[in-house]
């Protein structure tokens, strides 16, 4: 006798090399999946957002499937300036379109030929609207409109394929989503602030 006994009952288990899920290391997974929820979907809601380019609306600005974050967090310290594009929820054709901003609130817009005027309270003779980064234009019929204090006024680079503000009337101030923060795709083309020309407002 060694004083070593052992039940035959009850061998003894080999290691194989598998060991059996730890109860903690379920508990970091789902914790880890709270916290990454927590920080992602209320920055998907509130501050980013992806957005893909349909149709030739904004081309050479803009390409189809180009692909967009969009700042949703700019524009709740900030008004939207002339010459920016902007993303928006178009309630009369149910989904989100991108546009570039022509007229502020309170602006009179005039279309004539190619041509776009201005008149506001800074500029009661009204300027001309600087266009020189339109590839495709699209002569118009005179049209003259004036906005009010919660509106403005959009229109696609592509002038003779966009259906905008010149169709469907000014855009609500409620309905802007946010404007391009990063292009990511093509990736030849990776941008901030893609397509922003509030640089050329002759008003400011």
């Amino acid at each position: 006798m060694n004083g070593e006994q052992k039940n035959s009952d009850h061998p003894e288990r080999i290691p194989d090399g598998k060991s059996e899920p730890q109860a903690g290391s379920w508990r970091d997974i789902f914790k880890f999946v709270i916290i990454t929820a927590a920080i992602v979907i209320p920055i998907r809601l509130f501050i980013a957002q992806p957005f893909m380019i349909s149709g030739p609306s904004m081309e050479p600005t803009f390409m189809n499937n180009d692909y967009l974050i969009v700042d949703e967090i700019s524009y709740r310290f900030e008004k939207p300036k002339r010459g920016e594009v902007i993303i928006f929820n178009q309630p009369m054709e149910g989904k989100y379109l991108i546009k570039r901003i022509i007229g502020l609130p309170g602006d009179t817009v005039t279309l004539s030929g190619n041509t776009i005027t201005i008149k506001n309270a800074a500029h009661p003779e009204g300027f001309t609207l600087d266009q020189t980064y339109l590839t495709y234009t699209n002569p118009e019929t005179p049209k003259t409109i004036t906005l009010d204090n919660s509106h403005y006024f959009v229109l696609g680079d592509n002038r003779p394929v966009s259906y905008d503000s010149r169709y469907w009337g000014p855009l609500a101030s409620s309905d802007i989503i946010g404007r391009p923060f990063l292009r990511l795709y093509p990736f030849n083309k990776i941008a901030l602030w893609p397509g922003d020309e509030s640089r050329l407002d002759t008003a400011n």
